[in-house]
């Protein structure tokens, strides 16, 4: 009778297992077919690695669920407190990330808030700019769809196309309000947010500096860069450039990060004595002084390969190529996204060099990193690799508020890398980077 009574109780157990098991699966298919799991696969990062990319990994997620990280941080930040004193940094990389850290969720969760912006009048921007604020400056143009991206915070549609340099939060008593100015028109924007008001308290560690903006300042020259950071007088700091590798290793550091390494190809030195490697749908040209040149040669894309990417999309893969290659062995350097530029059948993305809050400049006013897409794939790559280290020693430059007044308008840090191991910094006067 006990083992009857038994065998009835495995039974029972395995149809309440078999039932368990067909409901899960049937939860599944139902989660499948509502489209649960895309918006769960949706939220991981668009590419681990270049060479996922190069290895086949092509499907888009849509642009809402894409994530993406961001390929440039503000040239400097500026916290106003409730008295109108000024904190700035610009030139230290360590406490300009780490005033990022505090600041950029609450830029993100303005812009996220936003409601629909309206046109406002420059003199309206500066009462705000002069209160309680935090403000951000790109050293290039940055479209707003690609900013929010970066930021996890969409805007309204009706500004996603709008590029600027310049943006801030400023707080009040019962709610806050975005401020952004359109680098193609300069037309100022404003627009209430949710971000709460309380949040200028987090900042209160931050004391006043000494930094103004440069229409503080009154001196000559400042209308053509109202808005640019002039920090107190102080020494920059020499920089140290070494090249990263041979030729050999360096092309086994490219072949590894576009996703290669395990295909066939041979190497020779041609008759310029450039080191080449030709697969058997590639080939990369090693120079001696660092740059890799990467081209594709099966120009068409395959069958279902060709996409159809939205700005912000190319600028992330781009972003994945120059981290994965050059971005591994640049030393105390960030590379920093610089440009995107629409041809009549290519999209390029250029990305720069960047320590100690200055430029540096390589021959023949070549970028750190050069992306091209055709057809939404990778057609051409330019990478310089090089390492970049603080010498310990300084050079005492020009104080701001003197170069402003030379350069008649905005300036910027700079680092000439022309082969010398030690470089020092200058001042130059700012253009856009393309």
């Amino acid at each position: 009778m006990e083992k009857r009574l038994s065998r009835i109780r495995r039974a029972v157990e395995w149809i309440k297992s078999g039932l368990i098991v067909l409901l899960a699966l049937s939860a599944m298919l139902l989660a499948w077919r509502t489209g649960l799991f895309n918006n769960a696969f949706a939220a991981i990062p668009l590419f681990g690695s270049f060479a996922e990319l190069m290895r086949g990994a092509s499907g888009t997620p849509e642009p809402s669920d894409t994530s993406l990280k961001e390929a440039a941080r503000p040239l400097s930040i500026v916290i106003t407190s409730g008295q109108g004193g000024r904190f700035g940094v610009k030139y230290d990389t360590d406490a300009r990330n780490s005033v990022y850290e505090m600041t950029s969720s609450i830029i993100g969760e303005a812009l996220g808030s936003a409601s629909a912006p309206s046109e406002i009048s420059e003199d309206e921007w500066r009462y705000a700019l002069s209160g309680s604020s935090v403000y951000f400056e790109y050293i290039t143009p940055v479209r707003l769809s690609v900013l929010d991206g970066w930021l996890g915070s969409p805007m309204p549609d009706t500004a996603q196309d709008i590029t600027l340099r310049h943006v801030f939060v400023a707080f009040g008593e019962e709610r806050s309000r975005l401020y952004y100015q359109d680098h193609n028109t300069g037309i100022f924007f404003g627009a209430d947010t949710a971000s709460a008001a309380g949040k200028a308290q987090e900042l209160e560690i931050y004391a006043a500096n000494g930094a103004v903006f440069a229409y503080e300042t009154g001196i000559s020259g400042y209308e053509n860069a109202p808005y640019m950071l002039i920090m107190q007088d102080g020494d920059h700091p020499d920089v140290r450039a070494v090249i990263v590798g041979n030729a050999a290793e360096l092309l086994e550091k490219a072949l590894i990060a576009f996703g290669h390494e395990n295909e066939t190809y041979t190497t020779y030195y041609d008759s310029a004595g450039v080191f080449r490697c030709v697969g058997t749908q590639f080939n990369i040209r090693v120079f001696s002084d660092g740059r890799i040149i990467y081209r594709r040669t099966d120009v068409s894309p395959a069958e279902g390969e060709a996409q159809l990417l939205m700005e912000c999309e190319m600028i992330e893969r781009a972003r994945v190529i120059a981290a994965d290659s050059i971005g591994a062995s640049s030393g105390s350097a960030e590379i920093m996204f610089e440009a995107f530029q629409r041809d009549e059948h290519t999209y390029s993305v250029f990305f720069g060099y960047y320590i100690a809050g200055g430029r540096v400049y390589l021959p023949e006013d070549r970028h750190g990193a050069w992306v091209t897409f055709s057809s939404g794939i990778v057609s051409d790559i330019e990478v310089t690799f090089r390492n970049y280290s603080l010498t310990g020693e300084n050079t005492r430059l020009l104080p701001e508020r003197q170069a402003l007044a030379a350069a008649g308008g905005e300036f910027v840090l700079c680092y000439s890398d022309t082969g010398a191991e030690i470089m020092q910094p200058f001042w130059v006067k700012y253009w856009l980077l393309s």
